[in-house]
């Protein structure tokens, strides 16, 4: 199992920064790309800024320019820094990540399976 945990989110007002973290742990053996989403209340879960294993980045328009992410392998960490923060910003985000896992069987040989996780989610709101 992998378990992720997304720690940051907090109340603030409109024009300040975040930053959110989520930790990987569990059985583990390579993380490929690692991702923040967020959900508003009546709304789709949408993508919010993703990061890959060799360090590509990927944006939606409207987080441009405020949102960082990065990613510290070592840590199995993902960031998301934000700035400028809206009113619009205001959601849960959930940490996303996938990879290949370890699995071993009763006869010893270990074999090695993708996975993709989710985190709980962590509430960022965001006042005018």
């Amino acid at each position: 199992q992998v378990q992720l945990e997304e720690s940051g989110g907090d109340l603030v007002q409109a024009g300040e920064s975040l930053r959110l973290s989520c930790v990987a742990s569990g059985s583990i053996f390579s993380i490929n790309t690692m991702g923040w989403y967020r959900q508003a209340p009546g709304k789709q879960r949408d993508m919010v800024a993703t990061i890959s294993s060799n360090g590509n980045t990927n944006y939606p328009d409207s987080v441009k320019g405020r949102f960082t992410i990065s990613r510290d392998n070592a840590k199995n960490t993902v960031y998301l820094q934000m700035n400028s923060l809206k009113p619009e910003d205001t959601a849960v985000y959930y940490c996303n990540v996938d990879g290949e896992r370890p699995v071993t069987t009763y006869s010893g040989r270990t074999y090695y399976e993708p996975f993709r996780s989710w985190g709980q989610g962590t509430q960022v709101t965001v006042s005018s």
